[in-house]
């Protein structure tokens, strides 16, 4: 199951290690024009600090993902790694992380900074609220006004989402389903065969986990 962090979730939480602050931004990202101004952002927030180091995963829906990560000063392997490790074992997709380092005066060592830079994104993950993103295909039906009502509640039953309903010289109803192949025959079991869907397209409905 694919999972986001929810739109537009940004939060930053701070740990200690040997008196270096280790302040970790995580945030949705759809695209990696967002994923640069959060890491943008970090570096205007905090000017004074040392390292801002980054990971992203990025996908849009159906697609492989961009994953990059950024060691920013540090010694090679010891941030962006072990960040980008941590953002791939929360199944995340979408999610852009930033930790931004004061020193604190005492070396940590690779290894030292290893565990301190995966510890702060796992700490920032624990309370990100997740979304499953999900497409629905869209259909527009015309129904009679003396119909309307006894279709629309029968479709709700099924668990069929309903969007906008009109009303003019017809009743136009938009439907939503996950599944459009079975939608037909049930709009004509439904409706006697009067009324037939005509499709819409399709959204991503995110839907909470």
């Amino acid at each position: 199951m694919v999972q986001w962090p929810a739109a537009g979730y940004r939060a930053t939480s701070t740990t200690e290690v040997k008196r270096s602050r280790f302040l970790c931004t995580l945030a949705r990202t759809d695209d990696e024009a967002a994923a640069r101004e959060l890491i943008a952002d970090a570096r205007r927030t905090w000017p004074d600090a040392r390292h801002h180091c980054s990971a992203f995963i990025l996908s849009a829906l159906g697609e492989n993902p961009t994953e990059r990560s950024s060691d920013d000063g540090e010694p090679a392997g010891t941030a962006g790694t072990p960040m980008l490790e941590v953002l791939r074992g929360s199944r995340l997709l979408n999610v852009t992380a930033v930790v931004t380092r004061y020193f604190g005066g005492v070396l940590l060592g690779t290894g030292g900074l290893v565990r301190a830079y995966a510890d702060a994104v796992t700490q920032a993950l624990v309370m990100v609220p997740r979304v499953s993103p999900e497409a629905r295909h869209t259909f527009s039906l015309e129904v009679t006004h003396l119909e309307a009502g006894r279709l629309e509640a029968e479709l709700r039953a099924l668990g069929v989402g309903i969007g906008v309903v009109t009303y003019g010289e017809v009743v136009t109803i938009e439907a939503e389903v996950a599944d459009p192949a079975p939608f037909s025959g049930l709009i004509a079991n439904l409706s006697h065969g009067t009324v037939v869907p005509m499709p819409l397209g399709t959204r991503v409905v995110e839907v909470p986990l």
